[in-house]
């Protein structure tokens, strides 16, 4: 599948649904951008006020939007969305 997609990922090293989400975007072609927030509480809390209050690990964008944690990116997946989302290209 071709990636035009811009997939951000707000992470933890030790958090299982993270690992399980980035496998997913990986299997798919994805290569995503990982911001650890686990040892840096600005980016934990500019993780919260992106994914509008949500604080657990992970919360993805893609191309900008907050698409959740890894439960739903998986049903994102299921419903057969993710696919399309991963193959548009960011707004400018």
């Amino acid at each position: 599948m071709k990636v035009a997609a811009e997939v951000l990922m707000y992470a933890t090293g030790t958090c299982p649904y993270c690992h399980r989400a980035e496998a997913l975007l990986r299997s798919k072609g994805v290569n995503p951008q990982i911001i650890r927030v686990d040892h840096n509480p600005a980016l934990r809390r500019e993780m919260q006020q992106r994914a509008h209050g949500r604080h657990t690990v992970p919360q993805i964008f893609i191309n900008g939007q907050h698409v959740g944690g890894s439960d739903d990116l998986a049903a994102l997946n299921h419903r057969g969305a993710l696919d399309a989302l991963l193959q548009s290209a960011p707004q400018e």
